[in-house]
């Protein structure tokens, strides 16, 4: 009897990782029943939603924790990107274990690693398994992946330095202090990594990603051209969490004020998973809400100067609506609703009643924005979300950017302005009819004969003619 081909899949850490790397095993296995073995890298204990989340996935795909990587001889302010790289680097030869069972019990056709995990590439080289890519984020930041060594070698200042726009191919140009944050300084150890891990995207067979023509039209049409060595791209988003997470219980009560407030009328607030601001400038947000006087959902983390500081750590132990100003919730408790950390998102971006989203712009979220054709205010905080900003504001023109003031801060002033635009105003009207266009394409993209659907079909068959 022939055996179901299996896939390994080595994630990164963070709840957006997991999230479309799960996705698109549930297509792989549903749609063309490819069983798939996650393998997880860690320092530590994975945080309560990430082993839920794990826990909860379908028969066919499986999860191993591999041992813990130790980080005590790392300073206390490494970057995430090296962090990420070096908790695969660290975990080959676990990971060699576990693959060689695999090897032996399945049959494995391929290895999927997302962004920064391509040193594991040498696991399956070594056991004859082809070697893939799954790229979470933008056709855009693909683009500049593939792309950067080539900028490194022509570029000798800092990119932030550079007096014009940098030209990714396909793609608008984006100023240098724009581009994702570990290449802001080429001397870090961040920036190496990045760029170590982009040279090995060229041993990949292939590459998928998450995103669709109508999306990013310009960066795919130049990531499909055939080249020599260049793996063949595969867009096949968007790939978003479908609704009813295991916390849903949790959110009914910010559903249940939603379903009592009129179409189209609220702006919901959210930072992501990792996203935190801080402690002036959630001052500055609340006063800024309270002050365009229009209707809000927001999720309210509590305050931390480092803005990323919590991607590995999600939750802070105070009472996040202790820092907000004296006496706002208790004036804005007729149009506003806050909420502690976590609110089921899907549910609300897909509420009739939700009419823009104020996002950290990290992919994940934007996809979904998309798919449920709700506009934007872009307020992006780390990782690659500045450029995503630009994407949505001056390429697919589906959001408003509010300016940021010379203290590094958007002030209140401002904040209010671009919360009226967008509900209120003229400029919103023309994101919002833009927006429902691509919130269509992406229904299109995924239907059964749609263009992400048949890309699948044809990953999908490559990987089921392997011996």
């Amino acid at each position: 009897m022939e055996r179901t081909p299996h896939i390994a899949i080595v994630p990164s850490p963070g709840m957006g990782h997991l999230i479309p790397l799960v996705e698109f095993a549930k297509r792989l296995m549903n749609n063309h029943n490819i069983s798939a073995t996650f393998i997880i890298p860690n320092d530590g204990p994975l945080s309560k939603s990430q082993t839920a989340f794990l826990d909860s996935l379908p028969n066919g795909l499986n999860y191993l924790l591999l041992p813990p990587v130790n980080f005590d001889d790392l300073p206390q302010d490494t970057q995430m990107e090296t962090r990420i790289s070096l908790m695969v680097t660290r975990s080959l030869p676990s990971l060699r274990q576990v693959f060689k069972s695999l090897v032996a019990e399945k049959h494995m056709v391929a290895l999927f690693i997302d962004l920064f995990g391509t040193d594991a590439f040498d696991v399956a080289i070594e056991f004859g398994v082809s070697p893939y890519v799954f790229f979470p984020s933008t056709a855009m930041a693909l683009s500049l992946f593939l792309h950067l060594p080539k900028l490194d070698q022509e570029v000798s200042c800092e990119y932030r330095d550079l007096p014009e726009p940098v030209q990714i191919p396909g793609c608008i140009p984006v100023r240098g202090q724009d581009l994702l944050d570990p290449v802001q300084d080429r001397k870090n150890d961040a920036y190496k990594w990045v760029l170590h891990n982009a040279k090995r995207y060229m041993m990949a067979e292939g590459i998928a990603v998450n995103s669709f023509k109508e999306l990013e039209g310009g960066a795919l049409k130049v990531l499909l051209q055939e080249e020599p060595g260049k793996p063949k791209v595969y867009p096949v988003g968007p790939l978003i969490q479908q609704t009813g997470s295991s916390s849903d219980l949790d959110g009914s009560e910010c559903l249940r004020w939603l379903d009592g407030q009129p179409c189209g009328s609220v702006l919901y607030i959210s930072f992501g998973s990792g996203g935190t601001l801080s402690s002036s400038q959630l001052n500055e947000l609340a006063m800024g809400l309270e002050l365009s006087e229009q209707r809000f959902l927001w999720v309210v983390r509590s305050p931390n100067d480092q803005p990323n500081a919590t991607y590995f750590n999600s939750y802070g132990h105070n009472d996040p609506l202790g820092f907000l100003p004296q006496g706002f919730l208790e004036r804005t408790k007729n149009i506003g609703f806050v909420v502690p950390s976590w609110a089921p998102q899907a549910q609300i971006l897909s509420h009739s009643s939700t009419g823009g989203f104020l996002t950290h712009c990290g992919w994940n979220s934007i996809l979904e924005t998309v798919v449920h054709g709700v506009p934007v205010i872009a307020w992006p905080l780390y990782a690659e979300q500045k450029m995503n900003a630009v994407s949505l504001n001056e390429d697919m023109k589906v959001a408003l950017r509010p300016k940021v003031g010379e203290n590094g801060i958007v002030g209140r002033v401002e904040i209010a302005r671009v919360v009226k635009g967008l509900l209120e105003g003229e400029e919103g009207k023309g994101i919002r009819s833009r927006i429902r266009d691509l919130k269509d394409a992406a229904t299109n993209v995924l239907s059964k004969d749609g263009c992400s659907t048949k890309t699948l079909a044809q990953l999908a068959s490559k990987l089921k003619n392997k011996s």
